[in-house]
């Protein structure tokens, strides 16, 4: 099974390139099978993560927190299952 993680963040006015160069830094350990980076108006920065593991899997490694003053709201973070390729 495939679960993909996705974390997205926010940056506080100004800090789009701050908060997208932390994001690339965060090492993952393990690695996942693909980990894709984006980037979008209001400076948010989205990265998802795909992992060979069930959908309730505790130990997969997720980005952490980033530092207070590089984002304007908490981070959210959302877990899906892999239903379909096409």
């Amino acid at each position: 099974m495939t679960v993909a993680l996705m974390w997205e963040a926010r940056a506080a006015d100004g800090r789009g390139a701050e908060l997208l160069e932390w994001a690339r830094a965060q090492p993952l350990d393990p690695a996942p099978l693909r980990r894709e980076t984006f980037t979008a108006s209001t400076d948010r920065v989205l990265v998802i993560t795909w992992w060979d593991a069930p959908y309730d899997a505790l130990d997969l490694p997720e980005l952490p927190t980033p530092p207070n003053e590089l984002i304007r709201r908490p981070v959210h973070h959302w877990r899906f299952e892999s239903l379909e390729v096409s």
